[in-house]
This record gives structure tokens, sequence and C-alpha cells, in this order.
């Protein structure tokens, strides 16, 4: 029933195509390598493989294919894992229909996406709040102006493109710039430099 749901609202959107739809983590991830799709839209709870463990393996399998988790309240030991995984993105279940296409998009995009519903508690589990806002920036200290900007816009959720626009930049140079920021800060992906730049007051909110 969440699947023909979650399918229904895909189907709504003109730009969005749902290419295949698996019943449990294993098929997922032999779709995600036969057709090599721009999102994988993740259950964190599948039988026989769950999200968590598909993520995983379809990073390693097909890395150009971005993930994004579908959780519940109550399962933050989750969400905290899947943040190691390189998951692009966190959408509540019975959260807005309107969440999930925006999540579709903006992961597409390049970007990350963190529903709202659960974008605070992500935060607070990989940031560890304020008290690690001293190591936080002394990380970033490292980078340039530039890099410190452009990370700055990447907690905003801002994608390639739109960081691209806003400092008047080509997108590859954008690509160019998060690759080093994501070297130099040890980061795996855009979630985790999201996470950094909150934890180093980079960002408002």
């Amino acid at each position: 029933m969440i699947r023909a749901g979650v399918r229904a609202i895909l189907a709504s959107d003109p730009g969005i195509e749902v290419v295949a739809e698996a019943g449990d983590g294993h098929a997922a991830v032999e779709l995600v390598r036969a057709h090599r799709p721009r999102v994988a839209l993740l259950d964190i709870r599948m039988p026989r493989l769950d999200g968590l463990a598909a993520a995983a393996e379809i990073r390693r399998v097909v890395p150009d294919t971005s993930t994004i988790m579908l959780t519940t309240f109550g399962e933050d030991d989750h969400v905290a894992r899947a943040l190691g995984h390189g998951a692009s993105g966190f959408l509540l279940k019975a959260g807005d229909p309107r969440e999930l296409i925006a999540g579709v998009h903006a992961v597409a995009d390049g970007g990350a996406y963190l529903s709202p519903a659960v974008a605070r508690r992500v935060i607070e589990l990989g940031a560890g709040r304020l008290a690690r806002r001293p190591a936080a920036r002394d990380r970033t200290a490292g980078l340039t102006e530039r890099e410190r900007e452009v990370l700055a816009l990447v907690g905003a959720g801002l994608s390639n493109a739109e960081i691209a626009r806003r400092l008047h930049l080509v997108e590859g140079t954008v690509k160019s710039y998060l690759t080093s920021i994501f070297t130099r800060l040890d980061v795996r992906n855009r979630v985790q430099a999201a996470i950094l730049a909150y934890e180093a007051g980079l960002v408002d909110g």
C-alpha cells in the first residue's frame, strides 16, 4: 500500500518517471543496477535487505544513483546510520506528498533534502548540538572564503545549479569546489557537509 501511494504521488509530477518498483532491498539493488536511475527511494524497513544496507550497496555498485530514505518518527538510530551510508535525503512516510516530489527533484538535481519534520532531528543527531561547534569551526577554518560560501549554501539545501546562480559561477566550478570541500573536510556527501555547515554556524537556524 505504501509503495502504491508513493508511486501515485510521483506519477502526478510530469517531471518524474518511475522506472522500476521493488518489493525488497535485494530487488531494489538489482533494479538500480539495471536501470541506473538518478534517484532511488528506499524504505528504511524492507524485507531481505533493509534500506540501510541497500543504500550502502547502491553507493558501491552504482555511485551515480543518489538515495533518499523513507523513515518514521522514532527511528533515530536508523537515520544516524543512514547518514554514514551516503543518503542524500530523508522523508517522513506520513509527510506532505509535496515533500516527496520536492525531495526527489532536489536530490536528482544534485542537492540534498531533509523533510522539515525530521530535519532538526537529523541535524541534532549528526551535529551533537552546540557543544561541537568549536571543533566544527576548526575543521572549516582551513577552507577558502569561497569554499565556505559554497558550504554554507549546501547547508541551506541549494543544488549545484542554484549555488552557481547565487555565486555567479558556472556549475562545473561549483562541482570542483565541492570535490575540494568534501576532501578537505573528510565528508562523504552533501548531507554530511550540510550538518558540518550547521555545526560550524555557517547556516542560520
